[in-house]
């Protein structure tokens, strides 16, 4: 990495940690906003869904929203934006009079901020000069992990410590990391980027390239293989441990997302020999046994160890999968990593809805759901051999 982009790279680092906070502060206060204004459980639930359709939107729109105003200007953007709706959740509630309304448009604003983030992030990184570039990448997605973990983590030390009441101090501390990265990404050097200073691939052009679309299976696979487990951690811990939320919160999503955040970390430390499409593969294989674990154990604590094995298996997915479409069709630029995103949340929302449909079949019990989602790592070993047959010829 050259130095003058150590700080660029940092910074991103940091952007992930963002979306992170984005992603997984809110749901800890569920049940504190159903109680303190009287808000149904389904409304509540809806906020999810609006949450990551709305990053789902902005993943499809963003394309040429960032090529008119720059790179720069865009994660400036949409660290503002992040910060603006944490800032807002503490006070539009009450004055707008409908505190439902009022969180629904927090929600909204953090989540174009959260949305330009995941199509922003990767390829400034990977624009960026660096010795091994999927390394680089798994580095850089691994602090998504490490900013879920934190969330989780100090969040309950908080409400342990100053109680959930005063949720609205953590909120605002939580804002201030975005807002001083927004002020970061005014000063640090930018890198060069297809679709900015130099001329990307068209989406007419991107269609017509067979392995484009094999990448945005790839993508999707990668979002649904990830989600279904961690998604549905929390309440499996629950389920099978007999335990309180707090200690399934602490032992369903910590472990899963330490796991993969320690497999990021190791790939980008130590990874430097493997290929990403052969650990990609490794990962697919471990992943599926993974699921017959946790589907098929008798015994609660193993089914919770697969859990957490299966987080350090799909940790390179998602980054290796960037990597590998940047460096196959090198001139992508920002629409095909815009649809990249869009693909991966489509994952994120298939999988774990695919668990939960199937379970509720089964009286609600999970391990029937995360059964059926082995068509996602099979999908994705799949999906791998036929890039690697394509690009050999």
């Amino acid at each position: 990495m050259k130095r003058p982009y150590q700080a660029t790279v940092r910074a991103c680092f940091t952007g992930y940690i963002v979306q992170a906070i984005v992603n997984n502060f809110a749901p800890l206060l569920f049940l504190t906003f159903s109680s303190h204004y009287q808000i149904p459980i389904a409304q509540i639930t809806f906020l999810v869904t609006f949450n990551f359709g709305l990053q789902l939107l902005v993943d499809l729109l963003s394309a040429g929203l960032i090529h008119k105003i720059g790179y720069r200007k865009a994660a400036v953007t949409a660290h503002l934006f992040a910060a603006a709706g944490l800032a807002l959740l503490t006070v539009l509630p009450e004055i707008t009079g409908r505190p439902f309304a009022g969180i629904l448009i927090s929600v909204m604003i953090y989540a174009v901020g959260g949305g330009l983030l995941e199509v922003l992030v990767s390829p400034i990184v990977e624009a960026c000069p660096a010795e091994n570039k999927e390394r680089q990448m798994s580095l850089l997605h691994s602090f998504y992990c490490w900013g879920h973990v934190a969330v989780v983590l100090f969040s309950t030390i908080f409400f342990s410590l100053f109680g959930i009441g005063n949720w609205k101090i953590l909120c605002l501390i939580w804002m201030l990391i975005p807002a001083v990265n927004a002020i970061i990404f005014t000063k640090v050097p930018m890198p060069e980027l297809y679709g900015e200073e130099i001329p990307g691939l068209s989406l007419r052009e991107l269609v017509r390239n067979k392995i484009f679309w094999l990448m945005l299976l790839l993508m999707t696979c990668a979002g649904a293989c990830e989600q279904a487990v961690s998604q549905w951690a929390s309440v499996f811990a629950e389920q099978g441990l007999g335990v309180e939320k707090t200690v399934g919160d602490l032992a369903g999503p910590m472990l899963f997302a330490s796991a993969m955040g320690l497999s990021r970390l190791l790939y980008g430390k130590f990874g430097g020999g493997l290929k990403a499409e052969k650990t990609m593969l490794f990962s697919g294989i471990l992943c599926a046994a993974t699921y017959l674990l946790i589907a098929l154990s008798p015994v609660p604590v193993f089914s919770l160890i697969g859990c957490g094995i299966c987080g350090f298996a799909v940790g390179i997915l998602w980054p290796g999968a960037f990597s590998t479409a940047a460096k196959t069709i090198p001139t992508g630029g920002t629409v095909m990593f815009a649809f990249l995103a869009l693909a991966g949340d489509l994952g994120c929302t298939a999988g774990p809805t695919l668990v939960g449909t199937v379970s509720g079949f089964f009286e609600n019990s999970l391990k029937p759901g995360f059964l059926i989602a082995l068509i996602f790592p099979a999908l994705l070993i799949i999906t791998l051999i036929g890039i690697k047959r394509s690009t050999e010829k």
